[in-house]
This record gives structure tokens, C-alpha cells and sequence, in this order.
């Protein structure tokens, strides 16, 4: 699906805009499913395994921030990520064996839905290689209004800037630090059926949605199947133990077969310890641990 062009631009920039990825079939059937999951969070009152409600939310006015592992809650878009464009896209960038590591889609709800701080995923979930990228595939139309993702483009080539603070893993950098160079910040707009797609170790973030419409965005974060994470990472594979954590991984398979000889290189390195107090969500991770907004 790409071309020679735009995997060298990725390659130098870090990131890639692909537009229409979906068939506008498969882009009304993810709003569809989108919205039937946000009105039955009316129901909801308090974050759970499902929803990570916004302030202010409530059954008359459904606020969310994020809905948690889509691909478990519909088909869709376990379908969407393994039979369609999305797919020729990953195989394009990571090969032909590729590993979901999570999705989630976030909703940033009208009228200041929450900012996601910069950071680089990569400080969350280190691995033995960063062939790893996330996709960023807009449900409804992107404007600067909505709180749209930026990036710096070849900050994936640069240092692992600090996620700590006072010690404890923040899940986002000072902005006041000297290397996060703000005066090249582009900003990601599109259409709904467009998709983004940023490396692990690029520097990106979101401000708050200051428009009268959700800002709806399904995210992959997908992995060449020889990118091994590293024990201390931010994610519930850590827990399952040998036998549980063998039948996950093969679940999470995109496409290919599974690759049992990490391929190890040199890459920077910190763990992301001792966690944040509450560290159930980027958001959370990034309030409870007194993360200095860029956004205030």
C-alpha cells in the first residue's frame, strides 16, 4: 500500500499520515460500534475495565476519555487491525510477522477532554528492539480545535528524554527541558478514515479538545514479532506468568507466526520504575504523578 516515498519519509521523520486507509464501509461500521459502546458508559459511574470516564461525566452527558482494549469489546476492530488497509500498512513498515501489544481507542470529549502530555511510548514499554509504531485511525474529522495529535518529527532518532519525577515514573517529559524542541511541533489533522502513524520513540502529545465535537481515534500499538519487551514495562503481560502470558502472545498475533529469538540491539534504556500511584491509564499515570503539563 505505501509507497517507496512515503516509508522514506516515515523512516526520517518518524511518522506517516496514510489517508482512506478503511473503505468507507468499514469506517461506519467502526462509528456505529464506537457509539453504541459510549452510550452504554451512561450506565457507568466509575472507571472500570471498560471505560476511563472524564471529568463531568454522567448519564445525561456521556464523557469519556478512552475506551479500554476495543478489540476485546467488538470484533470490528480486531478486524479491522488484521484484515484491511491498517494491516498492509504495518506490513509495509515492521514485515511480515507483527504482535498487537495493546489498543485503545481514545474519545477526548467535547468542551475540554483531557490532554495527553508528550511523551514517548517507548519510555512505557521498552523492548530489545524499537520496531515498534503506533496507528492513529480517526473515526471522525481532525481539526486543530479537537485536540489533534503532534509530534516532533526525527525526535524518534534522538535521546529517551526523562519520564520521572521526583523519582517516580511520570508517563510524560518536563517541558521545560532543553531537548524537547517545541518549535518544530507539527500537528496531525484529517479526515475520518485517515490514520496516523508514529514511531515508538518519537515525542508526541495531544492538547485538550476545545471544540463542540469528540475526538474519536482508534489506536493500535503493534510490534515486529521479534521485538521482545522488557520485564518492568507498563503492561498486564508481566502478570499472566509463563503458560498464560505463551497463549496471550499468540492471540495477539497480526499476521505471520510468532518469533521466539528476540532480535537484541543496541537502544537506550530506562525502566519505567517505580510506577505513579495510580498508573491505570496514561492519564492517570501522568495526574498522579504530578506530570508539569505543556498545555496549562
Amino acid at each position: 500500500m505505501l509507497s517507496q516515498d512515503q516509508r522514506t519519509f516515515y523512516a526520517e521523520n518518524g511518522y506517516l499520515k496514510v489517508e482512506q486507509v478503511v473503505t468507507p464501509a468499514e469506517l461506519a461500521e467502526l462509528q456505529q460500534v464506537t457509539n453504541d459502546l459510549i452510550e452504554a458508559s451512561r450506565q457507568v459511574i466509575e472507571s472500570d475495565d471498560r471505560f476511563d470516564l472524564d471529568k463531568g461525566h454522567s448519564a445525561a452527558a456521556p464523557r469519556l476519555t478512552r475506551i479500554k482494549l476495543p478489540h476485546k469489546q467488538h470484533p470490528v476492530y480486531d478486524r479491522i487491525l488484521k484484515h484491511s488497509g491498517v494491516t498492509e500498512v504495518l506490513n509495509d513498515l515492521l514485515g511480515p510477522d507483527t504482535v498487537l501489544n495493546t489498543a485503545k481507542l481514545n474519545c477526548k470529549a467535547p468542551g475540554g477532554g483531557a490532554a495527553v502530555e508528550w511523551h514517548q511510548d517507548w519510555a512505557f514499554y521498552p523492548a530489545t528492539n524499537d520496531s515498534l509504531l503506533a496507528f492513529g485511525l480517526m473515526l471522525e474529522d481532525v481539526t486543530p480545535e479537537n485536540g489533534p495529535l503532534m509530534v516532533i518529527p526525527g525526535s524518534h532518532r534522538g535521546p529517551v528524554l526523562s519520564h520521572h519525577v521526583n523519582g517516580v515514573f511520570a508517563g510524560a517529559i518536563d517541558p521545560d527541558d532543553t531537548l524537547f524542541e517545541k518549535e518544530r511541533i507539527v500537528t496531525l489533522t484529517g479526515k475520518a478514515g485517515d490514520m496516523t502513524v508514529h514511531h515508538v520513540r518519537l515525542l508526541h502529545g495531544s492538547a485538550p479538545n476545545l471544540s463542540d465535537r469528540a475526538r474519536k481515534i482508534l489506536f493500535y500499538e503493534c510490534a515486529a514479532a521479534d521485538a521482545w519487551p522488557l520485564l518492568g514495562g507498563s503492561s498486564y503481560i508481566h502478570s499472566l506468568g509463563q503458560r498464560r502470558f505463551w497463549a496471550d502472545f499468540q492471540d495477539r498475533m497480526i499476521s505471520g507466526v510468532p518469533c521466539l529469538t528476540p532480535r537484541l540491539e543496541n537502544v537506550p534504556v530506562t525502566l519505567p520504575l517505580p510506577p505513579a500511584p495510580d498508573n491505570t491509564s496514561i492519564f492517570k499515570t501522568q495526574m498522579s504523578a504530578g506530570a508539569k503539563s505543556a498545555f496549562a
